[in-house]
């Protein structure tokens, strides 16, 4: 297991201001007193400034960059924004630039000139009615396709995974058929311990079930939304895979998608086993079961034509690094994602807000590695190994900007040492406790309890594992690469008001401003910077920790990303 060691000597170096509204040619004409080695440079830093972090949430936020959305005027403003950020605290581009185009491919399904439906065998059903029964949508580049006939196969949550000796395709030919299956993965059913616990694993991702669904050669793959297992209603669904779908290229040397990837109602996948005289709680139950085989559903087939448009896009990454002293070949990694939702335009047509904030989601991750990068900036210091503060876009359309980061490094994975991902704080005080969601995944866990412990803190594990919120933001996209990773919430704890106040908070947020046009900074006063801050300050001192020490943590044993760092790291002789 990786121990840390004792902080190595800092390296004062010369603020590069460029200016900035808290920054001045007075400040910044000096290198600031060079500090003892022996110095705690945690101490040396002092904590993440307040101002500082309200300056860039309210900026981010404000209504003026139009909800930040990757491709818009408003997502080209926070870049430059972002860029001129990391200039003037003196950050580097990694290559000749801060920003690393990515393509994004625009697809926009025609509802009304596209179908879907499953046929009967003794009557022609209705098509499936767009939005209240079902989503659907290609991501390939026809224009048009269409799925005739193709026989359904119910294939229980659709997972294949070797190391829990479960293939839900076992004597399955899938090519060309339809396969329908459960969202979440059979640990959820269970609640025990075959297949990983009460914890959603990778298999449970909806992304990973249309991947798989494509490795077989399905034609079609749907999903039977269920809310408990999916965490989220229906609503979430038919929101965010209705309009104009935003996704990377398509890398001629990966598997084809499958034609069509959709959702259906739980009320519509009963009416579905009912018709082939089949019962939906049956099949789930039998699904949930070791050793479950592919089922057909009847005689039932199912047909769809689509069209869609299709339009590129261009956004970037915007990246700087903090180059370190002594090992700048090997790098902590900072990640926050700086895109939103944008605007609804229907909305403000009708006279209502139709600006998608996204004070919480995510100006305060963004906000926040601007913040940590301050402190090194005011303080002068460089840790051993150098730190990379990447604002990644398009995570609200599927973690794409991280996606295309990790698929293409601009240094190798295996020189990144360990990361830690910001996402969405909660503007709550001070607590007793921090989150930490995917809770026994890492190493890094080992690291981040020394320092909180050290503030007092403990840390808890995620109380919904379930939901798998640890597949649900950019981080994922460096661990399914093998890049050992943090994901810190804070806690619920609360130091004014206990649990039942931090619980209540984070209620209050995803039952209203979360992904509505409500997360905004309305009363910054209402705010409590003191909160966000201390967590920042937690997370910043933890990458210091990595930063200035000669091990390399590592996944814990038995998880699932464990053996893929393992092969990076002998492949790279480290």
């Amino acid at each position: 297991m990786f121990k840390t060691k004792a902080l190595l000597g800092i390296t004062v170096i010369a603020l590069l201001g460029c200016g900035g509204s808290e920054r001045t040619d007075a400040d910044t004409t000096a290198a600031p007193q060079a500090q003892a080695a022996s110095e705690d440079p945690m101490e040396a830093l002092g904590p993440v400034s307040e101002e500082v972090l309200k300056r860039h949430v309210l900026t981010l936020a404000d209504d003026s960059f139009e909800g930040r959305a990757p491709g818009t005027p408003g997502g080209k403003k926070t870049r430059e924004y972002l860029v001129s950020e990391m200039e003037r605290l003196g950050l580097e581009p990694i290559g000749d630039s801060f920003e690393h185009p990515v393509t994004l491919v625009s697809r926009t399904l025609d509802p009304s000139r596209s179908s879907a439906r499953f046929n009967y065998s003794d009557t022609l059903s209705d098509p499936l009615e767009y939005g209240p029964e079902a989503v659907y949508w290609t991501k390939r580049d026809d224009p048009e396709l269409s799925i005739e006939d193709s026989e359904v196969i119910f294939v229980g949550h659709g997972v294949v995974a070797p190391e829990y000796g479960w293939d839900d395709y076992a004597g399955l030919d899938a090519t060309g058929k339809t396969v329908v299956m459960l969202i979440n993965d059979p640990g959820f059913r269970q609640q025990g311990e075959d297949f990983g616990g009460n914890a959603m694993t990778y298999y449970g991702r909806w992304t990973y079930k249309f991947e798989e669904a494509a490795r077989q050669g399905a034609a079609a793959a749907i999903i039977i939304h269920q809310a408990a297992p999916a965490a989220y209603g229906w609503g979430v669904v038919e929101g965010s895979w209705s309009g104009p779908q935003l996704n990377l290229p398509r890398n001629p040397n990966d598997t084809a998608p499958v034609m069509l990837e959709g959702w259906i109602t739980e009320e519509q996948a009963e009416q579905l086993f009912e018709q082939a005289g089949m019962d939906l709680e049956g099949m789930e139950e039998q699904a949930t079961m070791a050793g479950f085989t592919p089922v057909p559903i009847g005689e039932i087939t199912f047909s769809a034509n689509l069209t869609q448009s299709l339009e590129e896009t261009e956004s970037a990454n915007v990246a700087g690094v903090l180059p370190g002293t002594d090992r700048p070949d090997e790098y902590v990694i900072y990640t926050a994602h700086w895109d939103h939702l944008g605007v609804d335009e229907a909305m403000q047509a009708n006279g209502k807000d139709g600006i998608y904030n996204g004070a919480v989601d995510n100006a305060t991750g963004t906000g926040g590695i601007l913040a940590i990068a301050e402190t090194y900036a005011d303080a002068g210091y460089r840790p051993s190994r150098s730190q990379i503060f990447l604002a990644v876009t398009a995570e609200e359309s599927g973690l794409l900007g991280s996606k295309a980061f990790a698929e293409n490094p601009p240094v190798p994975l295996s020189s990144i040492v360990g990361g830690i991902n910001i996402d969405a704080i909660l503007p709550t005080g001070p607590a007793n406790d921090l989150t930490v969601v995917g809770y026994g995944s890492s190493e890094l866990e080992d690291i981040l309890a020394e320092v909180a412990g050290r503030k007092g803190k403990v840390l808890r594990p995620d109380p919904t594992p379930e939901r798998g919120y640890f597949y649900r933001s950019d981080h994922v996209e460096f661990a399914k690469r093998g890049v050992p990773m943090l994901y810190v919430d804070n806690g619920v704890d609360l130091i004014e008001g206990g649990e039942e106040a931090g619980n209540a908070a984070g209620d209050a947020y995803t039952s209203g401003p979360y992904h509505n046009v409500t997360d905004e900074v309305d009363h910054p006063s209402t705010w409590r910077w003191d909160g966000m801050t201390e967590l920042l300050t937690i997370l910043r001192d933890t990458g210091l920790e990595i930063a200035n020490t000669e091990g390399y943590p590592n996944w814990y044993e038995g998880n699932e990303f464990r053996a893929i760092r393992d092969e990076q790291m002998a492949a790279s002789g480290k």
